[in-house]
């Protein structure tokens, strides 16, 4: 297949904590054709300017939830650091991608009519398909045989589901925020009837929902100054006709919620975790509204085949703690998971 490659590289200089012995990353962009004629998906990848040698233990690939893009996530500078940043300037060679119906991958045409014209749109195996081919792309690219997977909220579900049906080509994999099957209610809600094709959400209902189940004397530290500003503003740009709109808004594909309510409020698993044989993490925080910590519990010991599985909760933090005052926790648990690999 042929692949498009955008005119967007660059370098960017990572940061954090040593800043002044960090390695200049490099930061390249590319539209990789999916299955389906005429759609692309965008894949970021950054990696140390002198990193020449590519390995599947030091290979990592994120995918986002069911509402927000990847690289406005993943890819955020935040005191001047991403988490994409923090693990690249390890020695990594990292990517993330925007599904399709997300960020900077193609639209499907379903979004361009009145959510009610059509069913709910990128279901799970849609998304899986995506995966695939941002992660053929990846190993075509760097001559290896597996690498990392990554994946949050929703992601969770969709890369979990690519390993069962690929173990072969995954090395680790980190379930941030892990979906499972529901006993309380879901904070995403499409309302009476058949769900549509997308849904709207306003920069208002994002910051709710993030701070729904904060106790209320933590609410004002939780998220430091213009880190939500910062998050919202990139956020809601990715959307190019709800970026027009005043207040603007941002379109989301609704398959995922046609998935939740067909399996996991059904009380029915979306895939099988026996057949997950890559080790595995499971990492989230104790405010969790959208996958409280009961999903995780009940997920880790089905992970029966799973070598060194790991289930890390972290304190005072939400579903959105990778932007949170205590996001280095988060990074720090999963660096410390994927590093193992190196040292085995």
């Amino acid at each position: 297949m042929k692949l498009a490659l955008m005119a967007l590289a660059g370098l960017v200089l990572a940061s954090g904590v040593a800043r002044a012995q960090a390695p200049q990353i490099v930061m390249e962009e590319f539209m990789a054709p999916s299955s389906d004629a005429g759609i692309e998906i965008y894949v970021r990848n950054k990696r140390p300017a002198n990193l020449t040698t590519f390995r599947p233990e030091r290979t990592v690939l994120f995918v986002h939830g069911s509402t927000y893009p990847a690289h406005t996530a993943f890819d955020l500078q935040l005191d001047g650091l991403s988490w994409m940043d923090y693990i690249a300037s390890r020695g990594y060679d990292v990517y993330l991608l925007d599904l399709r119906g997300y960020g900077k991958s193609t639209r499907p045409k379903e979004m361009s009519d009145k959510p009610e014209a059509n069913p709910a749109i990128v279901r799970g195996d849609t998304a899986v398909k995506d995966i695939g081919a941002a992660v053929d792309f990846i190993l075509k690219r760097r001559n290896i045989p597996r690498l990392n997977l990554l994946g949050w909220s929703w992601g969770t579900t969709t890369m979990s589901t690519y390993a069962t049906q690929n173990p072969d080509k995954v090395e680790r994999l980190v379930l941030y925020a892990p979906q499972w099957i529901r006993t309380t209610p879901s904070l995403i809600q499409s309302g009476p009837g058949p769900i549509p094709a997308y849904r709207v959400v306003k920069r208002d209902q994002a910051l709710a929902r993030w701070l729904n189940g904060v106790p209320e004397d933590k609410k004002a530290s939780l998220i430091p100054a213009g880190w939500f500003d910062a998050w919202a503003n990139a956020t809601f740009a990715s959307d190019p006709e709800g970026a027009k709109a005043d207040p603007p808004f941002l379109r989301a594909p609704n398959g995922t919620l046609q998935d939740t309510a067909d399996y996991w409020a059904a009380g029915k698993p979306y895939y099988d975790p026996a057949k997950i044989t890559a080790p595995t993490l499971l990492v989230l925080a104790e405010w969790d509204r959208d996958t409280p910590p009961y999903m995780a519990q009940t997920l880790f010991p089905l992970l029966v085949n799973a070598p060194g599985k790991r289930l890390v909760i972290l304190a005072e933090g939400t579903h959105t703690i990778i932007m949170e005052k205590n996001r280095m926790k988060l990074f720090e648990a999963v660096q410390a998971f994927l590093d193992e690999a190196g040292r085995s």
